[in-house]
């Protein structure tokens, strides 16, 4: 790790690497290097990108090393490296060299490595291959001898090391000692069989490969299953390569196969089977003339199969071209065991991949959660190989991509359940009573003690399963625990998932618990078992039924819950229990346990895959192909798509014509109208649209004609018609100039198709999705759009700014629980919703019946909907009607503007709208006015129709799936409550035309893909028009908690980046407005073209410099404090005090200065760290009102999607760089300034990363130690980068600055108490304003309370971890005074990593510090007595 973290590759082992100096030690180090690179997850193919000359050479050398013998030059532990080095080669063939390689390795030739009766079986069936295979054999005549010998080689390689890995396989004993070197090797070769099957590219001609070396049998049949503890991982290994060798697709074409063709192929092979036993073996006519269900199982296979001979064996596996001819007279050199198990296990009826996954129980239990091959401790260090299924950049079928995503997202789930098993059962102590049964020690907030379970239900099932439909039972426990806790456990809802679990413990009563032993064996734990809740039962044993009564009171504290046992486990129990006589799990169950409901959503999940999975996923042809990795990246562009629409309403988009032509550069623009006083926005704006199909030949000129034609666009000002007389019928207008790439961004979004936005920090992501929501309601105002992000908090951001727009209220929507957090006071959510449509119903009826008082129309019209639009119908609109005919234009005569106004019928009704309504200037412009009332009182009954429903519909359930189905244009949610909630939006009919997806680089893969498929298929094909992702990969991708399913199984992949590295097209954002232009170079190199916004330059706030500080960024060395760096008190919890105290001193010192709490926030890159900076702020400063609390103290990665004017960043490590080496959580960690980034960090660490390099010479190329200006005042009129005309002061370590601050601080409360002494002193009649009196004394005070409490809050630096030196106030103290003992530290969570401070104590001599200097003589005194 050392090595290449030091870019030993890099800058060594490839700069040099030639022919000529290729040796086995060098191969090594080179393979060694690329698999370490892989196991950190950074970069590991761009050097060789940059010198590819060598790479083939290298290559062949890996081929060679690989097929080696073992006991030769290359030890079978070098062959793993070897092995694992060509399993990411394989995995790598997006980059173009690797590629180029790799493919001479899977391409058709390699089929020389069949035998010759398989290879013409294979060719007969697709006739098309035998003309590729005799155009191979006329190539390879014409090569030379030796590189036909070369390319035979290469062909022969996989068969060839297959052959090897048998032979290795077969010298591993049964019971004798094995070197786990052949176990490694064995498991990393199936590992690359996995993964050469599971891509279909590889997969293509490789599987008949596979298939006819049986390696599957001579795995089965190995001693290396057969070992128990050795054999475990390889035996979950070859489960998995078993399932891959008979996935259900046509592995030439690419297709699945459906069940129907799946029993076809598998009747074909029994009958194929039987024809060759009855032409010749009369010992088989039994079986030859016995129907198909009769004869497919295991057990009648080996009945038929079993007496025959070896020779007579392998004589039927040769007539089915399994293996060569058996020689006459000539026995044969296979077991009987090996030759019965191949014709068994190929022709033996198997279980469709759907029905077992139907089958599967969907909760995790014991021999799950704890097998470390399939759910690894969370320490997981990447360098053995696991029994997990891989997220890489293409999948064989969408069941495929579904069922990988459907068992990672099983297992990262069963991780968490099992922390949250070990901690709440820990908790509650289990211990052996002494006679023999169980009691508890402690107690658990999400646990308890059951006291009674019983089964009540087992349904029956259903037609063709075995298993029950429903299996129900209750539990009882006693709360005899606090009220709030008592709470919790009544407010389990329906749905909600607890887990039942048996311990029988062994260790004696008050045995301690030691977490870093094993837990099973401590607690004795024996079975889990999921259920979810159905609801609590009252007294008469009725479930209680969520809803709007209150809950009946239950007397005592004893409580019942009705809970749902997963069917499918129950009956493999059940069946266990029958045939094995094993005990009945749930007569044993002693502890429920529940979880946080937040974290508790897997298993609704887990059933949104699984019905997804049972379904026609029918996602649109456009983009079939993109989801799984296949065809062209850019066929789903805009540019590509057939119904591409020619002209688009750019509506409020652009601010002016000039706007216009900026963001087109390199168009011709044509405006439509000469006049530039008509040229106003809104524009409609012609693109020209190319038809695929073209003529092969064209003329140069008629060329010429057509890129001219391609690059104008007609433009047509159009104006928005009058919408009423009231100024609350203006539109609301868009106010942001966007920039040319952010208007590519909007118009790619509102054409069909998939679109993708690349959006680095403050480029105005949210900005371009809310123009393209509002732009595509406005230009189709029957579609539908869905809204989906990572976070509640971006969709409320969201939500914000859409309101800001010209969108009618009414078409929102907001699903799932985060519309609480909206900072509105409009309710977005369904019942929000139903109520604002009720309450606008009463507002227009009112307007109903003004209109029809105004009209002098008898009776009551506003009663209902429906009497208004029987209103309309017959009053109003016979009138407009007659108003239209005397005023229109009657042919010849001109038409009188006076008439206008004179006849216009509504006059009474608009007498509330600013008067003169009609301004007499022109007949168009008020017969414009007059249809504009028009409009406006038509709205009012187009709303009211639309409003009928919620008076027909009763219930505000109905109320709100009506407003969701039919009502809602814009329906915004997060991706889980879409995954949550999928079942129940499909059963609505619930229907949407548009997708888009904020923050989608942040969500899971399964996540992304789910929201496509909320709404059934329209006569068989989806109805999605548009996908447009907004998100940036280069920011931090999806968490996942466990290190094992991040690294080795890729989950923490999102599809957007997936997408990127497939090469779908993007459009990438490049001006950003955040932060100061000096900032943005931090992390804009790993960005195309990322440049600032011209305000970024003008604007005050990025022009001027921060208050009291030198620079804008900074980055400050902090080296160990008392012999202490980085200290890790638990496992991963990393902490380091220096920068802790460092940290929190400088946000003293600006708040002191000035600076607003708010607007500083505090960040690192651990949690440890987190929590010690936040216990400093308490002890520090967090209760006093001078200086307050940062608005945020978090993690870097918490942090993501959110900034502040001014960051600081603790970085923490000192001893290995850790995962900032991600750069990724670089980037983010640089991007969250707005004006003023400070990092704290060791820089002999940072520095040397390559990979940090970007940003760290920037960053190194400013001093090391802080530069201040403790005399200038916030806020300052310098400008950056100007010498201040203040003392510059440099801080050279931590210990200085929090003596300096210390000081600065009773300076500060020195003069404040001084002041107002004087105040108090002065006469009456100096102040006269009784007002300045009274405001004067209530400051004075509050800040006189202030001060009392404020020397007690903030410790000296003596009282704390930070003083080595004597603070600069004690010089005029006593010896005695002086000699302080420091008490505990701030850091209360890590008291061992720090030295005992009591030891220290402080002399006089020399004790005037540097920062003294800076203030007046006061400072050299004592404290005030009023201060003391």
């Amino acid at each position: 790790m050392l090595l290449e973290f030091s870019q030993y590759l890099e800058n060594y082992l490839w700069m040099n690497y030639s022919p000529e100096v290729s040796s086995k030690a060098y191969l090594m180090s080179i393979c060694c290097m690329v698999n370490e690179k892989f196991r950190e997850n950074v970069p590991a193919w761009e050097i060789f990108k940059k010198k590819p000359d060598h790479f083939p050479f290298f290559f062949k050398h890996i081929l060679k090393a690989a097929l080696a013998e073992t006991d030769g030059e290359f030890s079978l532990h070098e062959q793993t490296v070897l092995l694992l080095f060509l399993d990411h080669c394989f995995n790598s063939l997006e980059v173009d060299l690797i590629r180029s390689q790799v493919q001479q390795l899977i391409s058709l030739p390699m089929w020389m490595g069949l035998q010759l009766a398989r290879l013409e079986l294979e060719l007969k069936k697709t006739p098309k291959l035998r003309k590729f295979w005799n155009l191979i054999k006329k190539n390879d005549e014409k090569m030379d001898p030796e590189a036909r010998e070369q390319a035979y080689q290469e062909r022969r390689f996989l068969s060839q090391l297959i052959q090897k890995f048998i032979s290795v396989l077969k010298s591993v004993p049964l019971s004798e000692p094995v070197t786990m070197d052949k176990v490694h090797y064995c498991e990393r070769f199936i590992e690359l069989m996995i993964d050469l099957e599971a891509l279909l590219p590889t997969r293509r001609w490789f599987n008949t490969i596979l298939d006819d070396s049986h390696l599957l049998v001579h795995c089965y049949l190995s001693n290396l299953v057969r070992r128990e503890e050795d054999g475990h991982l390889f035996s979950q290994l070859l489960d998995m390569l078993k399932f891959y060798t008979g996935f259900e697709i046509n592995d030439q074409t690419g297709n699945a196969l459906t069940e129907n063709e799946m029993t076809t192929i598998h009747y074909d092979r029994i009958t194929s089977l039987q024809r060759a036993a009855f032409a010749h073996f009369p010992e088989l006519y039994d079986f030859a003339l016995s129907n198909v269900a009769e004869v497919d199982t295991r057990e009648s296979l080996v009945k038929f199969f079993g007496p025959l001979s070896s020779n007579t064996l392998h004589q039927v596996a040769s007539y089915l071209c399994l293996l060569p001819t058996l020689p006459k007279n000539e026995d044969t050199t296979f077991d009987k065991e090996f030759l019965l198990e191949l014709l068994v296990s190929r022709h033996e009826r198997r279980i469709s991949q759907i029905q077992q996954l139907n089958q599967m129980p969907l909760y995790p239990t014991e021999k799950i959660i704890w097998d470390e091959n399939i759910v690894p401790t969370e320490y997981y260090s990447g360098e053995g190989c696991l029994a997990l299924p891989k997220l890489n950049l293409q999948f064989l079928t969408l069941h495929d991509y579904l069922l990988r995503n459907f068992n990672l997202f099983r297992l990262e789930s069963t991780y968490e359940i099992r922390q949250d098993i070990e901690d709440s059962v820990s908790r509650m102590k289990p211990w052996q009573s002494e006679y023999g049964g169980v009691v508890f020690g402690g107690w658990a907030r999400m646990a308890q003690p059951i006291v009674a379970f019983t089964v009540v239900e087992v349904a029956k099932p259903n037609i063709g399963e075995n298993w029950p439909t429903r299996v129900r039972a209750d539990v009882t426990i006693n709360l005899n625990v606090r009220d709030h806790i008592k709470d919790e456990w009544e407010g389990l809802r329906k749905h909600d998932v607890c887990f039942l679990i048996t311990v029988r413990p062994t260790k004696p009563y008050g045995t301690k618990f030691d977490r870093r032993r094993p837990f099973i064996e401590q607690v004795g734990l024996v079975y889990v078992r999921g259920c979810e809740i159905q609801g609590m039962l009252d007294d008469k044993g009725r479930v209680i039924e969520d809803g709007p009564e209150p809950r009946p009171n239950l007397r005592g504290e004893s409580r019942t819950f009705r809970v749902f046992l997963d069917p499918n486990q129950y009956q493999q129990d059940m069946t266990n229990t029958i045939q094995n006589g094993a005990e009945d799990v749930y007569e044993t169950f002693n502890i429920i346990m529940r979880r946080k409901p937040k974290e508790n959503n897997f298993k609704a999940v887990l059933e949104t895959i699984r019905n997804l999975m049972n379904t026609d996923c029918v996602v649109p042809d456009w983009l079939h192909d993109i989801i799984l990795g296949y065809g062209d990246p850019s066929s789903a562009h805009y540019s590509k798509m057939p119904n591409q629409i020619a002209t688009l309403d750019f509506n409020d988009t652009f601010l002016s014509i000039e706007h216009l032509k900026a963001s087109f550069p390199g168009h011709n623009v044509k405006v439509t109208v000469e006049d530039p006083a008509l040229q106003i926005p809104p524009f409609r704006i012609t693109f020209p649209v190319r038809s695929g199909k073209g003529k092969k030949r064209k003329d140069t000129d008629v060329e010429d004609e057509d890129t001219e034609e391609a690059k104008t666009l007609i433009v047509e000002p159009h104006v928005i018609p009058n919408r009423g007389p009231y100024p609350y019928n203006q539109p609301k207008r868009n106010t942001i100039q966007f920039t040319h790439t952010q208007i590519e961004a909007i118009r790619a979004g509102m054409q069909p198709g998939l679109t993708m936005v690349v959006g680095p920090p403050g480029t105005g992501k949210t900005d371009v999705a809310v123009q393209i929501i509002s732009n595509i309601y406005h230009n189709f105002p029957e579609q539908r759009t869905l809204i989906v992000t990572h976070s509640n908090q971006a969709l409320n951001q969201l939500f914000e700014k859409i309101m800001a727009l010209d969108i009618d209220e009414r078409h929102l929507l907001r699903l799932g629980h985060g519309e609480e957090e909206l900072e509105t006071e409009k309710d977005f959510s369904r019942y929000g919703r139903v109520n604002y449509v009720l309450a606008r119903r009463i507002e227009l009826l009112e307007e109903v019946k003004r209109l029809q008082k105004s009209l002098g129309v008898p009776g009551d019209a506003s009663y209902t909907c429906e009497t208004a639009g029987y209103f309309f119908l017959y009053q109003v609109m016979s009138r407009w009607e007659e108003y239209i005919s005397k005023v229109k234009n009657k042919g010849s005569t001109l038409p009188d503007v006076t008439e206008v106004s004179t006849f216009f019928p509504f006059h009474e009704y608009f007498a509330n709208a600013p008067q003169p309504i009609f301004k007499g200037r022109s007949y168009e412009e008020d017969m414009e006015i007059a249809e504009g009332c028009f409009r406006h009182i038509k709205k009012i009954f187009t709303q009211l129709e639309e409003f009928r429903a919620s008076e027909l519909l009763r219930s505000g359930l109905d109320r709100s799936k009506y407003l969701l189905v039919k009502e809602a244009k814009i329906i915004a949610m997060t991706c889980t409550h879409a995954a949550l909630k999928r079942h129940d939006l499909v059963k609505l009919g619930f229907k949407y035309d548009n997708i888009l997806m904020e923050e989608a680089a942040q969500i899971l893969e399964i996540e992304t893909f789910i929201p496509l498929l909320l709404q059934n298929p329209q006569d068989g094909f989806s109805r999605l028009k548009r996908w447009i992702m907004i998100g940036d990969h280069h920011q931090l991708p999806p968490v996942i908690k466990n290190m094992a399913f991040q690294k080795y199984s890729n989950m923490e992949q999102s599809l957007f980046t997936r997408f990127v590295r497939v090469g779908v097209p993007t459009v990438d954002l490049d001006a950003q407005g955040r932060a100061r232009a000096s900032l943005c170079n931090l992390y804009n190199w790993r960005y195309k073209n990322l440049g600032n916004l011209p305000h970024v330059q003008l604007l005050p706030e990025f022009s001027t410099a921060n208050a009291g500080l030198l620079y804008d960024f900074q980055l400050i060395n902090v080296e160990d404090f008392q012999g202490v760096g980085e200290s890790e008190p638990n496992p991963y919890f990393y902490q380091n005090l220096g920068e802790a105290e460092y940290v929190v001193a400088l946000f003293m010192y600006m708040c002191l200065l000035g600076y607003p709490a708010d607007k500083i926030s505090i960040l690192t890159t651990y949690n440890g760290q987190k929590h010690l900076i936040r216990d400093i702020i308490n002890r520090r400063c967090g209760n006093n009102p001078l200086i307050g609390r940062p608005n945020k103290v978090t993690t870097v990665d918490r942090f993501q999607g959110q900034q502040n004017d001014y960051i600081l960043l603790s970085l923490v490590r000192t001893r290995a760089v850790g995962h900032l080496r991600d750069v990724r959580r670089l980037v983010v960690a640089m991007s969250r300034a707005r004006l003023g980034l400070y990092i704290f960090a060791r820089v002999s660490l940072f520095q040397n990363c390559f990979e940090l390099t970007p940003a760290f010479s920037q960053l190194t190329a400013r001093p090391l130690h802080l530069h201040i200006i403790p005399t200038e005042p916030f806020p300052t009129t310098r400008k950056n980068g100007e010498r201040p005309s203040h003392e510059v002061q440099i801080i050279k370590n931590m210990p200085q600055m929090a003596n300096f601050v210390y000081n600065m601080y009773m300076h500060l409360i020195q003069t404040t108490h001084h002041y107002h002494q004087t105040l108090l002193q002065l006469p009456p009649a100096m102040v006269e304003e009784g007002e300045e009196v009274q405001n004067q004394e209530t400051e004075l005070e509050t800040e006189e309370e202030a001060m009392t409490i404020q020397v007690d809050i903030i410790p000296s630096p003596t009282d704390t971890s930070c003083s080595q030196e004597t603070p600069a106030f004690q010089t005029d103290t006593t010896p005695s005074q002086t000699e302080t003992t420091a008490s505990e530290t701030g850091a209360n969570s890590n008291p061992e990593a720090i030295p005992a401070l009591s030891e220290t104590t402080t002399t006089v001599a020399g004790a005037v510090s540097a920062p003294a200097e800076a203030y007046t003589p006061q400072d050299a005194t004592s404290a005030p007595e009023g201060t003391k």
